[in-house]
């Protein structure tokens, strides 16, 4: 078994990451990450401000609904993401083997018959255009298909329980919001037609492109990233086969690209310091494994309740302390908490950080220790 060293596991992630050197286009980084959690959109935009040189948050809002590069709609885990266009066939035909939705208890515990949800996915299938339509607007329209008035309030759910299905089917995807409001659209006519991923060929390049991209890792750790059986992912991690090998990170071993090993014994330690948002995928995928990259006694800081996942200083690979944006009318505070007292270097990277901060949001930023 090959034996690696935090500092060049943590270096490979950075780079693989774009978080040593940003990369020039939005669609270079959504090819590494796979993808990218928008369930606080702001959160999505600022993850990929700090991975792609110069970008803007009217660049992303562009290529979600101008350009039609990326998508928005429910995938990894059920949550809110952003996939890139060209990805969207793969995300499909591995969210499609979800079935979930259909066991009995599922629908007893939402009040949902098997009947209901067959014919309510049908109507999201036959309804959607590339035209949006609010919340609202579908949940009445999937009404009169069903003639399921009951099916209403939970269509009308802000968790979007009965959509989600539709999404992973890939019947529906978000569209442009009208004001507050959110529309829906059909991928087919939103995308276009594309050509269908065999399901077991798609968790095998998803999970490739995890381990480039964010390993080494265990199959457990695929099975949290995507929201899948630990079985599952094993499965699927086996049918890898020599492409894969174990590795000993300082006592922890995990699974790596046999491919990527020489470059990442290569590495030289990074001197990089960024200020990554909530929910950001670099905290997400190492959350099994976050004592080698955060001691203990901080984790609640990080990863708390329900889910919640902090915005981190990341220090050299290594999550070092929390920070929170204040935006105010003329400019914005931003206010870091260390765990421990940071060095001069650490200092001046947080400081070039809040000043790309400004630039991104193109207003006046300070900084403020707590």
């Amino acid at each position: 078994m090959v034996a690696i060293k935090w500092e060049k596991v943590n270096t490979w992630r950075l780079a693989q990451q774009h978080l040593l050197n940003p990369a020039e286009t939005l669609l270079d980084v959504m090819g590494q990450l796979c993808a990218v959690q928008a369930q606080v959109m702001s959160a999505a935009e600022l993850a990929l401000g700090v991975r792609v040189r110069g970008a803007s948050p009217s660049d992303i809002q562009n290529a979600l609904w101008r350009d039609r590069s990326l998508v928005k709609t429910w995938a990894l885990r059920g949550t809110l993401h952003l996939l890139a266009a060209r990805d969207f066939p793969l995300m499909v035909a591995a969210l499609s083997t979800h079935k979930h939705f259909l066991r009995e208890s599922w629908l007893r515990y939402f009040g949902v018959t098997h009947e209901q949800m067959l014919s309510l996915l049908e109507g999201i299938r036959g309804t959607l255009t590339d035209s949006g339509i609010t919340r609202e607007q579908l949940a009445a329209l999937i009404v009169q298909h069903t003639g399921e008035p009951k099916l209403r309030e939970s269509l009308l759910s802000g968790w979007g329980t009965l959509l989600k299905p539709a999404a992973y089917q890939g019947s529906l995807c978000f569209g442009p919001s009208e004001g507050q409001n959110v529309t829906f659209v059909s991928p087919k006519y939103w995308l276009g037609d594309w050509e269908p991923v065999q399901a077991d060929e798609a968790f095998q390049e998803i999970a490739r492109r995890f381990l480039k991209t964010y390993g080494p890792a265990t199959s457990d750790e695929f099975a949290r990233w995507f929201g899948m059986t630990t079985s599952q992912a094993k499965k699927i991690f086996k049918g890898l086969g020599d492409e894969i090998t174990q590795v000993d990170v300082e006592g922890w071993q995990a699974w790596m690209l046999v491919s990527a090993l020489d470059t990442m014994e290569a590495m030289q330690p990074a001197s990089v310091v960024r200020l990554l948002p909530h929910f950001d995928q670099y905290t997400i995928a190492v959350a099994r494994h976050s004592q080698y990259l955060l001691d203990d006694v901080y984790r609640d800081k990080v990863y708390r309740q329900q889910g919640w996942i902090s915005p981190v200083v990341l220090v050299d690979g290594r999550i070092e302390g929390v920070w929170e944006l204040d935006k105010q009318r003329a400019s914005q505070v931003v206010s870091v908490s260390m765990f421990a007292p940071p060095t001069a270097a650490v200092k001046q990277g947080i400081e070039a950080e809040v000043k790309r901060l400004s630039t991104f949001f193109d207003k006046d930023s300070q900084l403020n220790f707590v």
